[in-house]
């Protein structure tokens, strides 16, 4: 599949009347070996500040990092963020939305005990998820799904996310698609068509919600999708917003 590196962004996105949301890893930043050792492009956080001004402030990321871990990212920005895909929410006043956070004993148990036999897999705990990344030892990703998947099985009001070497434990109650949705219905985002962009399978409810809402979805890179465009990477992404935010003022 060939995948375009440009995406005019002119059509689809409209200053006075789009909302914008944007996965945050293998979207806006190139996925690193570990969770941390991304590395954010010094244009990253005045693009999103030219982005939230033209946008009248309509402009969120919606990623499985936790808020304050988005934050740190992107500081001194402090955008709306719906984090943990959706368990926590900061809509564009400040106010933090939290989701009532189930149990994971069970899963922490598990991927505890798992961790312990295979010291090449990494554990990332968040407020009401557990991910366990396999990025070093892809060679484990069906153990760690048995694993995770007996887990979750076990643990009422929790469902597993399968993402791009990655299986995450997180409320049943959230996922972007509803994340979005919250901030629709919400200044300054109501009133406005949804544009999402993300990379991965986490990522399919946020372009099926924007879609149902009038809007549309923006695949980054390679793998099915409900998403009715595509873009190639990361830098691409950075590029076409970059060439959006810097093109002709809306009349």
């Amino acid at each position: 599949m060939t995948i375009p590196d440009d995406l005019p962004l002119a059509p689809l996105l409209d200053a006075d009347r789009s909302a914008l949301f944007l996965d945050f890893d293998g979207t806006l930043v190139e996925l690193a070996p570990e969770p941390d050792a991304i590395v954010i492009p010094d244009t990253l956080v005045p693009l999103l500040a030219a982005l939230r001004t033209r946008l009248g402030g309509a402009l969120a990321v919606v990623s499985g990092r936790a808020v304050g871990a988005i934050d740190t990212f992107l500081h001194p920005l402090d955008l709306p963020v719906a984090g943990v895909h959706g368990s926590e929410r900061r809509a564009a006043d400040g106010s933090l939305v939290l989701l009532p956070a189930p149990s994971l004993d069970a899963v922490e148990r598990a991927a505890a005990d798992l961790l312990r036999r295979h010291p090449a897999l990494a554990l990332e705990p968040k407020r009401g998820a557990l991910a366990l990344h396999y990025r070093q030892a892809p060679q484990l990703e069906a153990l760690c799904g048995e694993v995770m998947q007996a887990a979750v099985a076990a643990s009422p009001g929790v469902s597993l996310l399968h993402g791009k070497m990655v299986f995450e434990a997180k409320s049943a109650l959230a996922d972007k698609g509803m994340a979005i949705g919250a901030f629709l219905g919400e200044p300054p985002f109501a009133g406005r068509t949804p544009v999402f962009l993300g990379d991965d399978t986490t990522d399919e409810p946020g372009f099926a919600a924007a879609q149902q809402h009038g809007g549309t979805g923006i695949k980054v890179g390679p793998g099915t999708t409900q998403a009715r465009h595509r873009i190639a990477h990361p830098a691409a992404v950075r590029a076409a917003l970059q060439a959006w935010v810097e093109g002709p003022a809306p009349r």
